[in-house]
Formats: C-alpha cells, sequence, structure tokens
C-alpha cells in the first residue's frame, strides 16, 4: 500500500476511533483493515466498523462522529441507516470512506465483547478476532471476502473451525442462504489443504550401520 494511502487511513481510522469513543458504546473495526491487521497482505482504500445498536442512538452517533469531521457522504443517512443497519460516511480531511454498521444480531454483540487492541500503523483500535472476521466474512460471501476468510484460516490455525461453523450455519440459516455455508465448508476445505500443504514434515533420521 502506497505510504500516502496508508497515512490517510490512519488518520481516518484515528477520527473514526476518537468518535467512536465519544458516543460511549462499544464498537470494533471490522473488514479490510482488521484483516490487515491481523496479517493478512491485500489492498483497502475505505474503513468498516459496527457499533452496538442498542446503545446509541443514529443522531447521537452522528453528532460523536461530526466533531471529528466525519460527516454523511449520501442525502438522508440517518434514514438510510434506519432502513439498512449502516451509516455511510466520510473522513473530510483524508476523503476516506467509512461504512458504520449497527450491530444488532447476537453473534454482532459477542464480537464486540471478544474484540481486542490490535494496531494499524501507528493507530490501536479495537478490532474484531480472526475467527469473527472469518465469520463476517464467510456471511457477506462475496469472492474477495471468501479469499479473506482462507487466508485467515490458514494464518491463524488456532481458529476453533467447529465454532465458526456453528455460527455460519446459523446465520445462513437465518438468511435462508444455506449456499453461504457451502461456500464456507470449500473454503475451510482448501485453507486446510493449504496448510497442510505448507507444514514441514518431520525428517527421519537415518539409522547408523554397525
Amino acid at each position: 500500500m502506497p505510504r500516502r494511502d496508508r497515512h490517510l487511513l490512519e488518520d481516518a481510522l484515528e477520527a473514526l476511533a476518537l468518535g467512536l469513543a465519544d458516543a460511549g458504546a462499544p464498537w470494533m473495526v471490522i473488514g479490510g483493515i482488521a484483516v490487515i491487521a491481523h496479517g493478512v497482505r491485500r489492498f483497502t482504500t475505505d474503513i468498516d466498523a459496527a457499533v452496538r445498536g442498542d446503545a446509541v442512538s443514529i443522531d447521537g452517533l452522528l453528532g460523536s462522529l461530526a466533531r471529528r469531521k466525519i460527516a454523511p457522504r449520501i442525502a438522508d443517512a440517518a434514514e438510510f441507516a434506519q432502513e439498512n443497519l449502516v451509516l455511510l460516511l466520510r473522513h473530510e480531511p483524508s476523503g476516506v470512506d467509512l461504512d458504520v454498521s449497527l450491530a444488532w444480531t447476537a453473534f454482532e454483540h459477542d464480537a464486540l465483547r471478544a474484540a481486542t487492541d490490535v494496531s494499524f500503523g501507528r493507530v490501536v483500535v479495537r478490532m474484531s478476532t480472526p475467527a469473527d472476521l472469518v465469520i463476517f466474512k464467510a456471511i457477506a460471501g462475496r469472492p474477495k471476502d471468501m479469499e479473506d476468510a482462507e487466508t485467515l484460516l490458514v494464518l491463524h490455525p488456532h481458529i476453533d473451525l467447529a465454532r465458526v461453523r456453528a455460527r455460519v450455519a446459523e446465520l445462513a440459516a437465518l438468511a435462508e442462504a444455506p449456499e453461504l455455508l457451502d461456500a464456507f465448508e470449500r473454503t475451510a476445505a482448501r485453507a486446510r489443504a493449504e496448510a497442510s500443504s505448507t507444514t514441514p514434515t518431520p525428517s527421519r533420521k537415518r539409522s547408523r550401520r554397525r
């Protein structure tokens, strides 16, 4: 990632973190920034975050973010968020776009509780765990998301795959999209195959002839 773009993302991330802290609700960074912070080599130009929906009002959240020069990037952003549970925003000094989702599901609330402080450049913020990122990616289901999920599974082999599978199955059923679980299973299988192909096999010691 070019240094200038990285610095702009860091500026926007710092402003977002301060704005969300002002709002006083649990929050975390998800999406490409979190994926990169957890070791995946890829490019992103925007920032995704989630804030607990039952702990903040949309108008209050917009006010907190406005004080950090983060403004809506569409007309009627509050009405859009009421219907679609996401605020479409822009950090005006950097021009970086930000999507702040309103988290309402039990999975999202669990993910918020599990989030930890992780650094992205000079900024340290709350980020989703690798395991929960895999779940987010599996439910999004786009090719790039599945690629991210596969890489995270390879880089973090201690992820509780049974828990991830159960969550993906639950959310896929709620979305009436069983194909999401099928796609996850294929992704997990590829990750297992890749991990096993890169794991060195112990060499056998040669027996000495007496």
